[in-house]
């Protein structure tokens, strides 16, 4: 493990704050299988192996939304052979995810596009939404053909076509992401330092934490799923706004 995670003895983390929205862009599936000589594909299987667990730790620690990006618009780009392993993968987890939802009381959504996806897949997106629409528990969001982008391009577009002006409220309400509170934590992992297009409006006052860790590892280790939580903790939001100052002018 990397050093960050080590804690001196008694150390603990105090007046602990929760996200409310954590964001994570899934990133080093490829990376990670090729480093244990296993072919590339094989690495995104392993980022799905604890999906269900990790979802369920932090849903119980207090976070009501997760979103995972885990195909961007530009993916299509990539070799047909892994476009079409990737289809199949999603299409099997979103159907052990029906059952997630009802088990756990969590309301499924799947973010992006669904122009260019199988039929199949995105039947059975808009099926796992409905199924899990009137759950309470949570929220677990997909962005699946997602680009931050296009997002707001295809929402500018239907506002057009309303044909009323909109403030930041009602532009909401045209865009995919228009239901989800604004992401106050977003995750990349495997030593990648950008957003990618990813989120681009609910991302205006996030924290960003980027971690050397790949996916695969992450996904698996409650251990970096603390390490989370605690730093954004460490975190001082202020949204725009200053440290307030005492009548010494000295910052509080």
């Amino acid at each position: 493990m990397f050093n960050f995670l080590k804690k001196k003895k008694n150390e603990t983390v105090k007046n602990l704050k929760i996200p409310q929205h954590i964001a994570f862009i899934c990133d080093g599936n490829r990376r990670w299988a090729e480093s244990r000589g296993l072919p590339p594909l094989m690495g995104h299987r392993a980022g799905i192996s604890n999906f269900e667990n990790l979802v369920d730790w932090f849903i119980a620690r207090g976070v009501s939304t997760i979103t995972f990006f885990i195909f961007s618009t530009e993916n299509w780009n990539r070799s047909t052979e892994e476009v079409n392993f990737l289809m199949d993968l999603f299409y099997s987890e979103l159907s052990k995810n029906m059952k997630h939802a009802v088990e756990k009381n969590l309301r499924y959504r799947v973010v992006g596009s669904r122009d260019k996806l199988p039929k199949k897949l995105a039947k059975l997106c808009d099926e796992l939404e409905k199924t899990s629409a009137e759950n309470t528990n949570g929220t677990v969001v997909f962005a699946l053909n997602y680009g931050g982008q296009d997002e707001i391009v295809r929402a500018v577009n239907a506002a057009i076509e309303n044909g009323e002006p909109v403030t930041k409220e009602t532009f909401e309400t045209f865009m995919d992401t228009g239901d989800l509170l604004p992401v106050d934590l977003m995750v990349r992992t495997s030593n990648e330092n950008r957003i990618s297009n990813f989120l681009l409006w609910k991302l205006a006052y996030a924290e960003l934490l980027f971690v050397p860790e790949h996916w695969p590892d992450l996904v698996k280790s409650e251990k970096l799923w603390q390490y989370v939580l605690d730093e954004y903790t460490k975190r001082d939001r202020r949204f725009g706004g200053g440290k307030k100052k005492n009548y010494s002018g000295k910052q509080k």
